[in-house]
């Protein structure tokens, strides 16, 4: 299995930006967490981080038959972005929104979220911690669509 974690705009500022709101921990400490979590787990991971619109909308689209899902902080774009969103739903990847801070507990234009009606699932306000939360609701999730499959395939042996 294949994880996607694609990463937006001003996260590469991590541990230096807004410490209050989003801690110390740097994007590479926190992508060297989810590695060390992959590799216990057998799975293949990819990082990704562009402050542009238009590189993570190519990032998700590269990701069509290529990843099994996609973990994403799309930042700002979150709350403005429906070429993201469109590009999320283009796909058809499972796909979970990750925020470091709790958005709705934030500056109101932060609670408008565009890409959330098309994730499989959000997680906010856990830090970096929610990174590794998405790293175990991906494996929940793909457990789930291999056993839906599983059973696809038995009720097809049946049938013949």
């Amino acid at each position: 299995m294949k994880i996607a974690v694609i990463q937006g705009p001003n996260l590469n500022m991590l541990g230096v930006r807004e410490q209050q709101v989003y801690g110390p921990m740097k994007l590479e400490q926190i992508h060297a967490q989810m590695k060390d979590f992959a590799g216990q787990n057998k799975l293949e991971i990819e990082f990704f981080q562009s402050n542009l619109e238009g590189e993570i909308v190519d990032k998700i689209q590269e990701c069509y038959g290529e990843v099994d899902g996609i973990i994403i902080n799309a930042a700002a774009y979150t709350h403005s972005s429906i070429a993201i969103r469109d590009a999320i739903t283009a796909v058809s990847i499972p796909t979970i929104e990750v925020h470091i801070s709790n958005i709705n507990r934030r500056e109101e234009f932060r609670k408008e979220n565009m890409i959330a009606p098309v994730c499989t699932s959000s997680i906010v306000g856990f830090g970096p911690f929610g990174y590794h939360l998405a790293m175990v609701g991906m494996l929940q999730i793909m457990s789930e669509l291999k056993a839906a499959r599983d059973m696809q395939e038995q009720s097809t042996q049946i049938e013949k």
